[in-house]
């Protein structure tokens, strides 16, 4: 099972990126280790609703004029790094 997985959602008001962990213990982790991209504006821990979803999911709203699509590969590479050591572990 992947630690992790990203969605870009297109909202009217402002695109986000939501990052769902397989273990939602480690959500403050993960938001405190995002922090450090200066393109994200502001980060928070939401509770998640829908069918098959995690009961938690973080959401990074992006800086204007920021590339969402670049952004999401930045965050997603530096995620996969975080969880490099663990993923070897298995």
């Amino acid at each position: 099972m992947l630690p992790f997985r990203s969605e870009i959602r297109n909202s009217p008001t402002q695109p986000t990126i939501k990052v769902f962990l397989t273990d939602e213990s480690l959500d403050a982790r993960i938001k405190k280790h995002l922090e450090h991209f200066k393109e994200i504006e502001t980060i928070e821990i939401r509770e998640t609703h829908g069918q098959n979803r995690a009961g938690e999911n973080i959401t990074i709203f992006l800086k204007d004029h920021v590339d969402i699509n670049k952004m999401k590969a930045s965050i997603d590479s530096s995620l996969w790094w975080y969880f490099e050591e663990d993923m070897v572990d298995e």
